[in-house]
């Protein structure tokens, strides 16, 4: 039974801190409570807690152009968060958890501002039959979340930049991501912004969950971190409309070692995703195919087939790539390492581009 409603804002872009965040706050939800969390991310791709970074994402591309890779708890699909996208995510006790009241939340907050949302089939939301918000879910000791994105501006060339499948070889255990026709809302209403969209948000959760008209609208509190706004909504199962706002003490919020878990390459690419991708090309020197079996980020076995006079090349480059993560910079120490040809290494170097 939900007494009380929390409104969290992050003010950072960085997806480390802001998923570190909402891990912290599923952790800290209380019986009776719900808080909704507003955050957004700058450049990242955001996969799902089983799917395969390679497959789903062109990670070298997208870190050599300043993104980010990120990998959340839910499962699902990727996605693509740039500043014209709302995340946002309903935390509450497991026994609280209502996902079509939750998203009544989300259709009114759209409709309030004139966009004609309605629910898929799939839980996602459409406008005009195509889709501007996707859901994911997550439930861990007795609490759930269940979060998604809003689609307000986002660059939709990124999005296809980015997250385009790859053209090598892969068969993976992973999720594949379910891709639907998409539209930003500003198509619908041209002047929207993000903080006009957490408004709505903020004020159709006070309706839904609450018998007062457009309570709560208009929370507001200032920073009680640098990149952290987070306010506090008291209401009552009576009905009593929230007379005050309180900032939430997050002191007792240390972000520091979840922040670094979401960072860490064991987190991103370390998941148990066993794949084989397969590689090759023609050289005036000869031509190479190049197989790899890979398990939790790390080439595990490796196989070069070649017609290069050089009989050396192929067990070389087979001793190389053994237990080398399949990271571009380590693939470039070890194909240095070997003793081939200057010549060859430049070559075969770019072949593993496809699949990073």
């Amino acid at each position: 039974m939900i007494k009380r409603l929390l409104v969290c804002r992050s003010t950072g872009f960085d997806p480390y801190a802001n998923l570190a965040l909402e891990e912290a706050l599923l952790d800290r939800v209380g019986e009776g409570e719900l808080i909704l969390y507003l955050w957004q991310n700058e450049r990242t791709v955001v996969i799902g807690k089983n799917q395969n970074p390679w497959k789903e994402c062109r990670t070298a591309l997208l870190s050599e152009e300043g993104g980010h890779l990120a990998r959340r708890l839910s499962g699902g699909g990727a996605v693509f968060h740039d500043l014209g996208n709302l995340n946002f995510t309903f935390l509450m006790p497991a026994g609280d958890y209502d996902l079509p009241r939750q998203l009544t939340v989300l259709e009114r907050a759209c409709r309030s501002l004139g966009i004609p949302a309605q629910r898929s089939g799939r839980n996602d939301l459409l406008a005009d039959g195509r889709k501007f918000s996707g859901n994911a879910f997550y439930s861990h000791a007795g609490k759930a979340y269940h979060h998604g994105t809003l689609m307000v501006d986002v660059d939709m060339e990124r999005v296809q930049r980015y997250l385009s499948p790859s053209k090598a070889k892969l068969a993976a255990k992973g999720v594949d991501s379910v891709r639907s026709r998409v539209v930003n809302l500003r198509e619908f209403v041209p002047d929207l912004t993000i903080e006009r969209l957490s408004d709505a948000l903020i004020s159709a959760l006070a309706e839904v969950y609450g018998s007062e008209p457009n309570a709560g609208t208009g929370i507001a509190c200032p920073p009680t971190r640098a990149n952290l706004q987070v306010c506090h909504s008291e209401h009552s199962e009576e009905s009593v409309p929230p007379t005050h706002v309180l900032p939430l003490n997050v002191d007792e919020l240390d972000l520091r070692v979840l922040t670094e878990k979401y960072r860490s390459d064991e987190w991103l690419y370390g998941q148990k995703l066993p794949f084989t991708a397969s590689v090759e090309e023609r050289f005036p020197w000869g031509g190479v195919e190049i197989q790899l079996n890979v398990s939790e980020g790390v080439i595990c076995a490796a196989k070069v087939y070649t017609d290069a006079m050089e009989d050396a090349l192929a067990p070389q480059l087979e001793a190389a790539l053994l237990n080398c993560p399949l990271r571009r910079e380590a693939l470039r120490v070890a194909i240095d390492a070997t003793k081939l040809d200057a010549d060859r290494k430049a070559d075969l170097l770019p072949l593993f581009e496809t699949i990073l």
